[in-house]
């Protein structure tokens, strides 16, 4: 089917917002729910995508590959994959701080980054993997179908990570965050705990790669930078409100409005000969913008404290508590 320009653009555009919702989503968990500080988002993201690619994509004799497996199962692979380098780093970092789990998680995504750079065999190295499986693509209908896809896979995980919230593991990863002292105290597996939520979220973002992966058609080690992997996903997080996943949501698309706007407003302002340091230009911008919102709204733009307001709030009116319980 054909679309036009504008329509074409806008569903690159929610489909591109869907997957970084999930990504954000994912760190929700980590960070908002669990107080973990991962600076290595990029690197689960990429072994989802390339595992995805891997299991699905056409033979090649430069590479591996060549299984062409339907894509749930790759998309399954990239999230067993992204969730085993989770919790072979929970296994050995998570009992650092937060800051020093921070750096451990940046040098182990720099290492993922080059292996999938530098082993040919397995990735193709610096030239790519190409003609990764396109879904709908035959029928005419790619696009809005892996809109409709990546919306689906928004939802069900959004309603999977709110349940998880909701539940007696999700207050034990909160209680874990404000004072792990204390959780430790009332018998709780503090290191186990962490060790849960490190690996569900990092199969989450195993699957947004994969997701990734299967929407582009191709993908190379330049595909998975951290400016873009990593830190524009917290920007996103901190901007829409750490612990809330609505917010999360609402950031994911919020700061892709403004990173796909700047893109656009630089390349109208800047002459020719300096559009290759655009890119550094909107990370400053997008950095900028970062600390305006630290400084106007700290919490974000939906807040995890509004979130249990509004509970509390229901709760002293019998008629909505019931509701809610029910």
């Amino acid at each position: 089917m054909e679309m036009g320009g504008l329509t074409t653009y806008a569903v690159f555009f929610l489909t591109s917002v869907g997957i970084y919702a999930i990504v954000c989503l994912a760190l929700n968990v980590q960070w908002g729910l669990s107080g973990q500080f991962n600076f290595g988002i990029v690197a689960f993201y990429a072994l989802g995508a390339y595992t995805s690619a891997i299991l699905t994509g056409p033979p090649s004799s430069t590479y591996l590959g060549g299984f062409g497996l339907p894509l749930p199962i790759g998309l399954i692979g990239g999230m067993i994959v992204a969730g085993l380098l989770g919790l072979f780093i929970g296994l050995i970092c998570l009992n650092l701080r937060a800051d020093y789990l921070a750096i451990a998680t940046i040098g182990i995504a720099e290492i993922v980054r080059l292996f999938l750079k530098n082993e040919a065999w397995l990735t193709n190295g610096v030239r790519g993997v190409p003609g990764i499986p396109r879904p709908f693509f035959n029928s005419g209908y790619f696009e809005l179908g892996y809109l409709a896809l990546v919306l689906v896979l928004v939802v069900v995980v959004y309603l999977l990570i709110e349940r998880a919230r909701l539940s007696p593991w999700g207050r034990v990863l909160r209680a874990i965050r404000e004072n792990e002292d204390t959780a430790a105290a009332a018998g709780k597996n503090v290191v186990g705990f962490r060790i849960q939520a490190f690996v569900f979220g990092a199969a989450l973002m195993g699957l947004a790669g994969g997701l990734y992966a299967h929407f582009i058609g191709f993908i190379s080690s330049e595909a998975f930078m951290p400016e873009v992997g990593t830190f524009l996903v917290w920007v996103m997080l901190i901007a829409g409100g750490s612990g809330n996943n609505r917010g999360a949501i609402l950031g994911a698309f919020a700061i892709w409005v403004l990173w796909s706007g700047s893109e656009f407003i630089i390349s109208q302002v800047l002459p020719a000969s300096l559009t290759t340091q655009a890119g550094a230009l909107r990370l400053l911008l997008i950095g900028v913008l970062l600390q305006v919102i630290l400084l106007t709204r700290p919490a974000g733009l939906l807040s995890e404290e509004g979130l249990y307001r509004r509970g509390r709030t229901a709760q002293a009116d019998p008629k909505s508590h019931r509701r809610m319980v029910r």
